[in-house]
């Protein structure tokens, strides 16, 4: 009762969620041009004259008449303007139709992305938003824009479509109109001009709308329309508490991974496709052997590529699993094949066939006969082939058994126990839960032969004297195959979980790995580690060249594995085709490595060969899911790192652009400026120096070396702001004292403005600078012409140096407008200029920038400050302090 009492409530819970907020109803076409805007259009109308307040968010016409006449009468909202990249685009105004808040909102093309800028990247996220306002949205959306069926289309028509909407999104819909047009219909709209223009349209008739991808794109929505009406009904029906009625005819094809089990997946197709119904291929896992379960991978893999669904089943009962399975889901029929019966078993109405019969009335059962010849009995009880139990294992249990005989023997002797056999079960117990099912037999019947000849009397013979003294061996002997066999089903479960376990651990400890992984190099070092310690092959990882052309080993585990040309034929098909190449597949299979292309976003990123020892025949099911799942996380990461590069690159190439930008204006206005008035003096010299007195001359001579200092100084900064950016600016480093770098610094800045007084105050006993000289200097020499640019006539310049916490501090200070605060950080851009203050409209905007990244270079820093009294800016410079080696003071 309590998993129709869950799936009622699940029926509930989905009505619920969707009752909740606005209803949404979607008009589904199988192409463009079959009329769902008209469809939702004439939908609209109806409801408006019925009193509805209905309101147009967005529809598109592509300029046909008989849609945009449908608009009249209704209220359209007025779209929002946005500017992007030059130009303006007209965008649906989300925030304008929430105002508004209509009973009903019409907005066209679901699957639409909206223009950057907007609130969300996509249509459907609008709509979500409006549906959680508690408006009803009515909208429309073509079948190849489901994010389902874009693999589908894209093998149909070729097209990759790029904008998808979330099936997930659809399961809000409360109702889904399919609008459809036969396709000979709607190539003769698309040539009559309907769908798009002349131009689009030959091209589109060409490619897009053949009938055939028309017909299977309607098959599609069909489909899909279908899907949803079948989930409806068993939705509304597990609400009301019935179970699901298989109105659709669904195929329910159960396999066990024997001899016959891919004949019957192809027999089941014939059928299924017959009636034209869903099919799926299920096995339920009771615990089997790795040969067993790679029989049933290969068969599901068969079922999935014939295009059926496959369940993997996990439970006790074989009946039980397939049943509920079968009643969830609506099955109509189900599809076995002939098992081997036995007698036992079919005297008890318990076997497979029967039980089916029996408890799956409401179903259609086939029973599909194989042409292969029946199995070869299988042992009593025992492994499925391959799993025959060891030498070692038969050892255990005879030890095993003897064991528990002399355990009894003393415990009979000194103890007297009543009951020996609890003994004996014990050491069937043990042993099962040791070794597989077959041996766990063996014991349990040498434990039986043992109990009875030693403790039963008549003692010492293996007959039985009385009638109670044969139950209890009887019962001896059922107890003990039964807790042999629950033990060994037990282990194989446990086994199952260590091995799941193990398996989440290792991608747990990769995803790790890759978290913290920064570059291609990490990523490929923690996927290489992962594999060689988890499925113990030798592993190389090939990459594409740089051109793309060929692969290339870039890492491999042991570091001597190399690839012969077979296997690099292999891997390089791999890359290709997306798809395993070489040893344990189909194609290439006589290389000795296993390749499996490292796949994200349909690009092959990278290849990873393994290989195993030759006496390896398959490939264990669980080593080749766990590869699959580290390659793919893999695959992400390397993805994940690639597209931060990309972003990187992009922004560095943006800052590329706006900083050419910015040099060429300055060049054209800074540079520019210094080179008129020294063309105008020289000319002024030249035409006029006549009629020139001795004193105009000089001014113009002195005005031609002005400015050609001016500019010199403008093309020292671009110098060496280009050798900062390139790493080209070296550190010729060397003993100075800061008094030297002080004074040729404020005797450059004299005589370049002879008129602004400065003053500095040095801290005695400062000690020597491990630097490089000139550029300290020209360091200063910026900070200090900076400041006289903006102090005021008659005030000074200061300068000050001390120690602070074992660093070198110099601040600068002027009297000027100062800085902005929220400015003070930005002034050390390049070609970034305060419009007042410090970093007036004269200058490049390099002097400051350039000497951020000389101080830098030293280990420094410098920063922007208020000044003094909250009057001007004080431009501070920290420095690092190395000792001296001993005598460097005297030398100085």
């Amino acid at each position: 009762m309590t998993e129709p009492r869950a799936d009622r409530a699940d029926a509930l819970l989905g009505t619920l969620q969707r009752q909740r907020g606005g209803q949404l109803k979607v008009f589904l076409g199988a192409a463009p041009g079959v009329g769902k805007t008209y469809a939702m259009l004439s939908a609209a109308q109806a409801l408006r004259a019925r009193g509805v307040d209905v309101v147009v968010g967005v529809v598109e016409t592509h300029g046909r008449s008989d849609t945009a006449a449908l608009l009249d009468g209704l209220d359209v909202l007025p779209r929002r303007r946005i500017e992007y990249r030059g130009r303006t685009l007209d965008e649906f105004d989300l925030d304008a139709l929430l105002a508004r808040r209509p009973q009903l909102a019409i907005i066209d093309e679901l699957a639409h992305t909206n223009v950057p800028g907007s609130r969300h990247e996509r249509r459907y996220q609008d709509i979500e938003e409006l549906l959680d306002a508690g408006i009803d949205v009515y909208t429309t959306v073509n079948i190849q824009h489901l994010e389902s069926q874009n693999d589908v289309v894209f093998r149909i028509t070729g097209v990759r479509v790029r904008e998808t909407v979330p099936d997930a999104f659809l399961d809000r819909a409360g109702d889904i109109v399919l609008v459809d047009l036969p396709p000979r219909e709607l190539i003769e709209r698309l040539g009559q001009g309907k769908v798009y223009v002349p131009e689009m349209a030959a091209s589109a008739l060409q490619s897009f709308f053949s009938p055939s991808n028309l017909t299977a794109l309607r098959e599609l929505a069909v489909q899909q329309v279908a899907d949803r009406v079948d989930a409806d009904l068993r939705e509304h029906l597990a609400a009301r508490g019935i179970g699901p009625l298989p109105i659709r005819r669904r195929v329910l094809v159960a396999i066990d991974g024997s001899d016959n089990s891919e004949y019957l997946v192809r027999a089941a197709r014939k059928l299924a496709e017959r009636r034209q119904s869903p099919w799926t291929v299920a096995f339920v896992d009771t615990g089997v052997g790795a040969e067993r379960r790679l029989a049933v991978e290969r068969c599901l893999a068969l079922a999935r590529r014939l295009g059926a669904e496959t369940a993997l089943l996990r439970g006790a009962s074989v009946v039980q699993e397939l049943l509920t399975w079968a009643r969830r889901h609506a099955v109509s029929s189900i599809v076995i094949g002939r098992t081997r019966e036995r007698p036992l078993a079919r005297m008890f109405n318990r076997t497979l066939t029967q039980q089916l019969l029996q408890q799956g009335a409401h179903f259609e059962l086939t029973i599909l006969n194989t042409p292969a010849a029946r199995a070869k009995s299988r042992r009593l009880l025992g492994a499925p082939a391959g799993e025959r139990p060891t030498l070692r294992e038969y050892g255990i249990g005879i030890a095993g058994a003897a064991l528990a005989t002399g355990i009894a023997w003393l415990s009979d002797r000194f103890i007297s126990l009543d009951d020996l056999s609890a003994i004996f079960i014990t050491a069937v117990l043990v042993v099962a839960t040791r070794t597989r099912m077959a041996v766990a037999v063996l014991t349990a019947l040498l434990c039986f032969v043992a109990y009875n000849f030693f403790f039963i009397d008549p003692r010492l013979t293996l007959t039985i004297g009385a009638r109670s003294g044969m139950v209890t061996v009887l019962l001896f002997l059922a107890a003990a195959l039964i807790a042999g066999r629950l033990a060994t089903r037990l282990r194989a479960q446990v086994l199952g979980l260590r091995a799941a376990n193990a398996h989440a651990d290792a991608l747990q400890t990769l995803g790790r790995r890759l978290a913290t992984a920064g570059d291609d190099g990490e990523i490929i070092a923690a996927a290489l580690r992962a594999l060689r310690e988890n499925v113990d092959a030798d592993v190389v990882l090939l990459q594409p060249d740089p051109n793309g052309a060929d692969l290339r080993a870039i890492a491999s585990e042991p570091s001597g594995a190399r690839l012969d040309a077979v296997a690099l034929a292999a891997a390089d098909w791999a890359a290709k085709h997306r798809q395993p190449a070489g040893r344990y597949t189909d194609t290439l299979q006589a290389a000795h490595w296993w390749l499996q292309p490292v796949v994200a976003n349909d690009t092959t990123l990278a290849v990873a060969a393994l290989r195993w020892p030759d006496d390896s025949p398959r490939l264990a099911p669980e080593v080749e899911a766990l590869v699959g799942a580290m390659l793919q996380d893999v695959a992400q990461a390397l993805a994940r790192v690639r597209l931060g590069d990309a972003l990187e690159s992009s922004r560095l190439q943006g800052e590329t652009e706006r900083l050419r930008a910015a040099l060429l204006a300055s060049v054209s206005h800074d540079l520019r400026s210094p080179l008129s008035a020294i063309v105008g003096s020289a000319e002024s010299l030249i035409a006029y120096r006549d009629n020139l007195s001795v004193d105009d001359q000089r001014q113009l001579a002195e005005a031609i070396l002005s400015e050609g200092q001016r500019l010199d100084r403008y093309i020292q900064n671009l110098l060496d702001m280009t050798r900062l950016g390139h790493g080209a600016l070296k550190l010729e480093r060397d003993w100075v004292a800061l008094e030297e770098i002080v004074g040729t610094a404020l005797a450059r800045l004299r005589k370049l403005h002879p008129q602004q007084p400065a003053h500095a105050a040095l801290a005695p006993d400062l000690p020597l600078l491990y630097v490089h000289p000139a550029l300290i200097e020209q360091a200063l020499f910026n900070i200090l012409e900076n400041a006289a640019k903006f102090s005021p006539p008659g005030e000074a310049v200061t300068l000050d140096a001390s120690l602070v916490d074992g660093r070198l501090r110099i601040d600068v200070g002027d009297r000027g407008p100062g800085i902005p605060d929220a400015e003070r950080s930005r002034i050390f851009d390049m070609f970034y200029s305060v419009a007042r203050g410090d970093r007036g409209a004269k200058g490049t905007g390099l002097g400051l920038a350039i000497c951020q990244g000389m101080i830098g270079a030293h280990g420094g820093s410098v920063e922007a400050l208020a000044g003094r009294d909250g009057v001007g800016t004080t431009i501070r410079i920290t420095l690092p302090l190395v000792a001296p080696p001993p005598g460097a003071a005297q030398d100085d």
